[in-house]
């Protein structure tokens, strides 16, 4: 039997389009959602309707958890029957430890694997897969497709206006002086995946309204340094609010295209019901 020649790997956080869902040679490996003693597959056993809806009436936090090293070295040893290599492209490593696990799942299987880190999550991981499966069409080799991504990842840039502030501080990724402040004052913090992988503050903003305005302004100074041929819209159940503000970017900046997405369950966990996010590229 002729193997086919790449895997395309991944995981849950990213943003899954329909394309990629039906794509023969994609394999998106779930995250864990943990409520108490109840464990779920971000995306399979867990809608994000679910997730909202469980923590209104539980009042609890869910703790979110990297896939086992298992299932990635079982996916990997099911896929080296079946293709020469992989490639996967993984939520940024300092924010989870899904890129850590499938590596040593792939080193364990022995399939030859091509590793990027995206740096980001969401719509950005998307965006790498793309970016090479059309290298991969050019017969550009595994290696250089990696190697390649993994330097588009600079290219990457994001802003988040939290949904939760409670929930973005109960799972550990701000500071308690922080969501002090945000709390007392009613700050609504523009945050950012920094070109580290990590999360930033970039600015604190006084309420939702000026916040908005303000990310406006920041990707027009992003617009005005580079081509930005694409604008996505991710959110947080609060599909109107992405609409209208894909409303008044449109007539900012008619000449991009937009996308509107939803966070996976396992980014809501943290950022909360209600977040809006804006992901591209500097070309």
């Amino acid at each position: 039997m002729t193997k086919k020649k790449i895997a395309w790997v991944t995981d849950s956080t990213a943003f899954i389009t329909e394309e990629l869902r039906n794509h023969p040679d994609v394999y998106v490996v779930p995250l864990s959602i943990i409520f108490g003693e109840d464990a779920f597959e971000d995306g399979i056993t867990l809608t994000t309707d679910e997730l909202y809806t469980r923590i209104k009436a539980e009042k609890n936090i869910p703790k979110t958890s990297q896939p086992p090293v298992g299932v990635f070295a079982h996916l990997f040893e099911k896929l080296k029957e079946e293709y020469e290599c992989a490639i996967a492209v993984h939520v940024s490593s300092k924010l989870s430890g899904t890129y850590a696990t499938s590596k040593a799942g792939a080193e364990m299987a022995g399939l030859d694997t091509y590793m990027v880190d995206s740096k980001s999550m969401s719509y950005a991981i998307t965006s790498l897969m793309y970016k090479g499966m059309a290298y991969a069409d050019e017969d550009m080799d595994p290696q250089t497709i990696a190697e390649t991504l993994n330097v588009e990842t600079a290219k990457s840039q994001n802003l988040v206006l939290l949904g939760s502030l409670e929930q973005f501080y109960k799972g550990g990724r701000m500071s308690g002086t922080s969501y002090l402040l945000g709390t007392i004052l009613q700050v609504k913090p523009i945050i950012c995946v920094n070109s580290n992988g990590e999360f930033e503050l970039c600015e604190k903003v006084r309420s939702e309204k000026k916040a908005l305005k303000r990310v406006i302004d920041i990707v027009r100074e992003k617009y005005d340094m580079h081509h930005i041929p694409e604008i996505r819209i991710m959110h947080g159940n609060v599909l109107e609010k992405a609409q209208s503000l894909q409303q008044i970017l449109e007539q900012e900046f008619p000449n991009v295209n937009f996308v509107i997405g939803e966070i996976s369950s396992t980014i809501a966990v943290h950022a909360g019901e209600g977040t809006l996010a804006l992901i591209w590229e500097n070309e």
